[in-house]
């Protein structure tokens, strides 16, 4: 089992359906990446800022009883935990309305970790985006870099704008997911190969394009990869891009691609390989949309049905 940092935002997800009463869940992307590496066996640590609130409360305890410990500053006295409005639609797919505050303390970050994923809002939003810049930075000399654009239109405004800082944290990263949707909203294309080759120019190693029932794609130097999507019946799509980022994460793990010397074994994987992983980050999700809400699934929940 490896270890991993996890930054970025933690919240309240307020959970409004027309079939069923109002509900109140912990819910952030990074925060549901960090859930799912602590469900599936490995040391995983969370970065983020909540309040001492009962919604805050809520968090530690949700994280706590996933095997997540949150670093010493995530906690923050006298602040008001954020929350995350999710309206589900027909489908199962949630859109968002936000309340949120960013700004973290890295008091307290472990240094010896193997991997550190990011995503979403808490890369993009000031103060805490520049201080979430600066802890991937001093930590990129010997851990993997995993990123999530994640885009939340509502909250990050002008595409044209934030294009800038997320592609910042592209130039970091040596492994970039995102959803097809992510690509339209950002680059106003379809073209999701162009999208990619253009991570692959700033240095990532492998780029993800995540398709809904279609799939998933990957493109390294070596060329592009597809598989099928999953066929599962879906409940709601909440949380299922943050499990298959973790589902990388720990194929990665699982097949010894992690540190900083992950970067170029990575290079050297064959199609086959990078289908096994893509292959099991899906089986990963397709947990998850099988059921209500952010919740990943465990180790033992997948153990006979994981091929690596």
């Amino acid at each position: 089992m490896s270890t991993y940092l996890t930054i970025g935002e933690a919240l309240t997800d307020i959970v409004i359906r027309t079939d069923a009463p109002r509900a109140e869940f912990p819910g952030g992307s990074p925060m549901n990446v960090a859930v799912a590496l602590g469900r599936l066996g490995h040391t995983s640590h969370l970065l983020t800022h909540i309040g001492d609130d009962e919604r805050g409360h809520a968090i530690e305890r949700h994280v706590k009883a996933s095997s997540v410990s949150l670093t010493p500053g995530s906690v923050r006295p006298g602040a008001a935990t954020s929350t995350a409005a999710a309206t589900i639609g027909e489908g199962g797919a949630a859109t968002y309305d936000f309340d949120i505050t960013w700004d973290p303390d890295p008091e307290g970050v472990p240094t010896q970790v193997e991997a550190v994923h990011t995503s979403s809002i808490a890369a993009t939003l000031e103060p805490g985006a520049d201080t979430l810049r600066r802890v991937v930075s001093s930590l990129r000399e010997h851990a993997l870099i995993s990123y999530d654009p994640n885009a939340r239109p509502s909250l990050m405004g002008d595409p044209s704008i934030v294009r800038e800082p997320i592609e910042e944290n592209i130039a970091l990263a040596d492994i970039v997911k995102a959803s097809d949707e992510d690509l339209e909203w950002l680059y106003e294309t379809s073209d999701i190969e162009q999208a990619a080759e253009s991570w692959l120019r700033r240095g990532v190693r492998l780029a993800v394009i995540t398709r809904g029932e279609q799939g998933a794609t990957a493109f390294t130097a070596k060329g592009r990869v597809d598989i099928p999507g999953v066929r599962v019946e879906v409940t709601d799509t909440v949380g299922a891009g943050d499990t298959f980022s973790a589902g990388i994460l720990d194929a990665l793990s699982r097949k010894g691609l992690l540190g900083a010397e992950g970067r170029e074994k990575i290079d050297q994987l064959k199609a086959s390989e990078i289908k096994e992983i893509l292959a099991h980050a899906a089986l990963l999700a397709s947990v998850t949309v099988s059921r209500a809400g952010a919740n990943p699934p465990w180790t033992r929940e997948i153990a006979d049905r994981c091929t690596l």
